[in-house]
């Protein structure tokens, strides 16, 4: 039986520090953070005497926190998990300029300023060498972006190519035709996400010089066998997806135009579907998910409520001019971790490629005994084989007189033995050694390459990242010493207000009935105010969110008014009717079909057309 994990999706909240151009503005901090138990404390800067909103969280991190630390404590035991054979889902949200791309990315001006998904390299491949030697490893990665809604490989060379999204019953939702790479090491990863950030597609904003247009999805998939108890090979597969989101923005503080304000309105159109997804997923009586309303949340349909460890870092600014969108970052984390997902280890999956990679070598073997066997045995056309190869082996330059008297002294030797073979150029002995030994090569050259891309644990496959291994280890031990100091400090705290309550009811008990009513009720009235302001704050931001929606419907409407401008202009009437009458819209594959073909997986097959009077078609069996 399966044993399935149910665990909350983990939401944790990362406050960059303030900026250039937000010191330059002079503006204020409305941020307080408490690492200790996990609140951020928000203050509207715009009502002096509302109360504070507090929002509590898994973790969070303030301006100090380094790169190392945010991926050993929350990134390292999502990887751990997937190097076992479970789904891993990591990615970054926030408005445009908070540091997503940062977390998720970093940069290389030092092993410390390193992000989640670089340092995942080394963890991987440092896991890798660290197991024990009967474990084989296969590790593959593709790298897509998601564009105004249209999927790109970032690793394929035509970076004008759009992919296809499809779905099958035994490995869910899939980008078709997307490039996959088998990796020895961790600098081959390293490579593959350089090629991809280079094909990324950027853009300033007025807040942003350089703010990501797209979504984009660096996946792992970690392969690993080892012989079970019965005697068996069993395979284990975990996939792990690193998600660096694009930054909801507003037209008003972005101040985008043109292709600009296209690609804001693809992207808060896709950010509001995943929204509505977690908020489906957290009021547990929606009988529909809105997965298929935006490519990204089919995607990540397995990450939101299905089979994966998720973790979700929302990435917040400490500026009061940015109090809408950080208030609204923080809600939008706070209805996430109530999503449950139900996690299980990918055992024996039937697309794993390590299975078939095993398969493969081994008759690759069979082969090689047989082509050995097949094998001429007499000496005298092996003697033959070996001079006939010396003298093609020969360079020919003439002006050397040592490689001249070779030739000749190796002719001479030779032609006792191949007088019999080469009578006619072409000796059945001859040629049927020649044909066995170049399939014995060709096939010998197929197994290594195969061989080559299983890893087998107790390598050393770090090279140029053992370093940031090591780094990442050191701070990991750093870690642990640094939580038990600090459950040490929050048992200390908890013991002293244990001994404040008691002190102060001891203290209340000796004051009249009416200071302590009186003392109720203003704690009852701030309570009041602060849920009339939480109410009110949620008004301004459905409004906010409405006037979205309502700009990425008009920019829809324009686009569809121009794409019936040029229908109405290119194809005639009559032809437009045929086409609408013949083709309907497949929802579950997001794709127009012809009425008039039976779809059956890959396969397609004609249907018989009939008629009636009225002049609709029935489809009838094949």
């Amino acid at each position: 039986m399966m044993y399935e994990e149910i665990e909350n999706v983990c939401v944790v909240v990362r406050l960059r520090p303030m900026n250039v151009k937000e010191l330059d503005k002079s503006c204020q901090s409305i941020i307080n953070v408490n690492t200790l138990n996990g609140v951020v404390t928000i203050y509207n800067p715009s009502i002096a005497d509302e109360p504070p909103k507090n929002f509590s969280f898994d973790a969070v991190f303030d301006c100090t926190s380094t790169q190392v630390d945010i991926y050993n404590e929350i990134a390292r035991p999502v990887i751990d998990k997937v190097l076992r054979g479970y789904n891993g889902t990591i990615f970054a949200y926030g408005q445009t300029g908070t540091g997503k791309t940062y977390t998720m990315i970093g940069s290389n001006n030092s092993p410390r300023s390193r992000g989640i998904i670089p340092n995942s390299f080394a963890h991987i491949f440092g896991f890798i060498a660290k197991a024990k030697d009967n474990q084989k490893f296969l590790v593959r990665a593709t790298y897509l972006e998601i564009y105004n809604e249209e999927i790109r490989d970032l690793l394929n060379k035509d970076q004008n190519q759009k992919l296809d999204l499809k779905e099958r019953p035994d490995v869910g939702v899939y980008v078709k035709d997307l490039s996959g790479y088998v990796v020895n090491n961790a600098d081959d990863l390293d490579k593959i996400m350089s090629i991809g950030n280079r094909n990324r597609i950027t853009g300033a904003t007025a807040i942003n010089t350089c703010s990501s247009r797209s979504h984009v999805i660096f996946t792992i998939t970690i392969e690993s066998s080892q012989v079970g108890k019965d005697d068996q090979q069993h395979v284990k597969m975990g996939k792990l997806h690193l998600v660096d989101l694009a930054g909801s923005e507003r037209q008003a503080k972005s101040k985008t135009t043109g292709i600009r304000l296209r690609e804001a309105t693809k992207i808060n159109l896709s950010l509001s579907t995943l929204g509505n997804v977690i908020s489906a997923l957290v009021d547990g009586q929606s009988l529909h998910i809105p997965y298929r309303n935006s490519k990204l949340t089919r995607l990540l349909q397995d990450s939101l409520g299905g089979n994966s460890k998720t973790l979700m870092c929302a990435n917040i600014s400490p500026a009061d001019t940015h109090y809408d969108e950080t208030i609204s970052t923080l809600r939008y984390a706070n209805r996430a971790k109530n999503i449950k997902n139900r996690a299980h280890v990918n055992e024996d999956p039937k697309n794993a490629l390590l299975r078939q990679f095993q398969f493969e070598i081994e008759q690759l073997r069979q082969k090689l005994k047989k082509c050995s066997s097949k094998t001429p045995n007499s000496d005298e056309t092996k003697k033959n084989m070996f001079y006939a190869n010396k003298i093609e082996n020969i360079p020919k330059r003439k002006s050397d007189t040592f490689l001249i008297s070779e030739a000749t002294c190796l002719h001479a030797h030779v032609s006792y033995h191949t007088e019999k073979l080469f009578d006619s150029h072409c000796s059945p002995d001859f040629i049927k050694l020649k044909q066995t030994q170049s399939e014995k090569e060709a096939l010998r050259e197929k197994m290594l390459n195969l061989q080559n891309k299983i890893l087998v644990g107790g390598e050393n496959l770090l090279e140029k990242a053992e370093a940031q291994d090591e780094l990442l280890v050191a701070a990991a031990i750093e870690l642990e010493d640094r939580k038990r100091r600090e459950e040490q400090l929050k048992k200390a705290i908890k013991e002293k207000t244990a001994e404040c309550i008691d002190i102060k009811e001891k203290y209340s008990s000796l004051q009249e009935e009416a200071i302590g009513k009186t003392k109720k009720l203003v704690k009852i009235h701030s309570m009041l105010l602060s849920v009339k302001a939480e109410l009110s704050d949620l008004q301004q931001e459905h409004q906010r969110e409405m006037e979205g929606l309502l700009e990425g419907v008009r920019s829809i409407g324009r686009e569809l008014q121009l794409q019936e401008l040029i229908l109405s202009n290119c194809i005639p009437l009559e032809y437009q009717t045929l086409i609408e009458r013949y083709v309907h819209w497949n929802e579950d594959i997001g794709e127009w079909q012809l009425k008039c073909v039976a779809y059956s997986g890959n396969n397609m097959r004609k249907s018989e057309i009939n008629s009636n009077d009225h002049g609709h078609f029935v489809q009838t069996s094949a």
